[in-house]
């Protein structure tokens, strides 16, 4: 009974995530704003190559699959990142996970995300000048989330999760004319702020069948953000991937001592043409881990690299994870994530 419900969500995720891709024409660009909500917060899952929607990361999961929460260790877990991202753009996130009675009533999670698009230098056109514009100051573009989600298990296979987030951008401001500019000179300052509500949702499934899982997520499903007069669409992103632990087949690694896990993740994001994310990682005595990544249709990103250092402490587990992205034109990303799991 269960493998016939599990064919039909796997049949109608590949559906949804390729259907529109079968039957479209033109490049998808430039159709999505706040864009850094595509940027992965996490060190980890970006060693990875962003293969992450089966994988099993602590509360940090709200970022990529919700349904991940459900596999949360411990009471309490909590992450802190720091994303040093191109164009000196940095993004700053974390997350909370809250596992009552060790999930039966499921597991509850808080997340916040917070950017600074860098300073800028602001002008307004002036005639009047010698340069035809005056300089306003300095002034620094935003963006942060807030997040709430839930995750529960429906069977010891079978779980769900989603989120929701508020999601807010303030672009600075402008002086623009009022009325009849050129005789009255009336003008007024217009604020650059918009927010929104997203949601992301996502399904877990493991097989039964060593430690194969497959899932899908959902993430930044939203109305149309609107600036003035102009809108647009959060960047929409449908996701399915699968895992294992590739050791599963060799009796000689069963004390657990060493893993090799394999992610492989297909998306549909809504600005882009399909991508395709590959990583893996070896775990050395659930200590010590080596990680690496390659992505499929990028741009500028190819492959990406990383580790990560665990230890437990009787019922607590502390870990840092570090990544490298090399990001073609522009310098090399780096990422930092600190876990500890009560």
């Amino acid at each position: 009974m269960q493998k016939r419900t599990t064919t039909p969500i796997i049949a109608l995720a590949l559906l949804l995530l390729f259907g529109q891709g079968l039957f479209a024409q033109n490049k998808k660009l430039a159709q999505t704003g706040i864009q850094i909500l595509s940027v992965p917060p996490d060190a980890r899952a970006a060693a990875m190559g962003e293969a992450f929607t089966t994988i099993a990361g602590q509360s940090n999961s709200i970022f990529y699959n919700p349904a991940n929460l459900a596999r949360t260790s411990g009471t309490y877990s909590f992450s802190i990142n720091q994303n040093n991202w191109i164009a000196d753009i940095k993004q700053a996130s974390g997350s909370f996970s809250y596992n009552p009675m060790n999930g039966n009533l499921g597991v509850l999670a808080l997340s916040y995300i917070t950017v600074n698009y860098g300073d800028l230098y602001g002008t307004r056109v002036d005639p009047s000048t010698d340069k035809g514009y005056i300089d306003t100051g300095i002034f620094s573009p935003s963006a942060f989330v807030l997040g709430v989600g839930y995750a529960k298990s429906l069977t010891d296979r079978f779980s769900v999760g989603g989120q929701v987030k508020y999601v807010s951008q303030t672009l600075g401001e402008s002086l623009v004319p009022v009325g009849d500019y050129r005789e009255t000179g009336e003008t007024e300052i217009i604020n650059y702020k918009a927010g929104v509500l997203a949601y992301d949702f996502g399904t877990l499934y493991r097989t039964g069948y060593k430690s194969l899982v497959f899932g899908m997520s959902v993430r930044n499903f939203s109305r149309e953000v609107v600036y003035e007069t102009e809108g647009f669409q959060l960047p929409l992103n449908f996701q399915i991937g699968i895992s294992m632990n590739v050791f599963d087949f060799f009796e000689s690694f069963a004390d657990g001592s060493q893993a090799l896990l394999v992610a492989i993740d297909a998306t549909h994001p809504r600005a882009f043409g399909e991508r395709v994310n590959i990583g893996a990682e070896y775990m050395f005595y659930d200590i010590f881990a080596l990680r690496g990544g390659y992505k499929i249709n990028y741009d500028q990103v190819s492959y990406t690299v990383g580790f990560g250092i665990q230890k437990e402490f009787g019922d607590r587990k502390v870990a840092f994870d570090y990544s490298l992205t090399p990001f073609g034109l522009f310098d090399t990303v780096q990422r930092m994530s600190f876990r500890l799991v009560l």
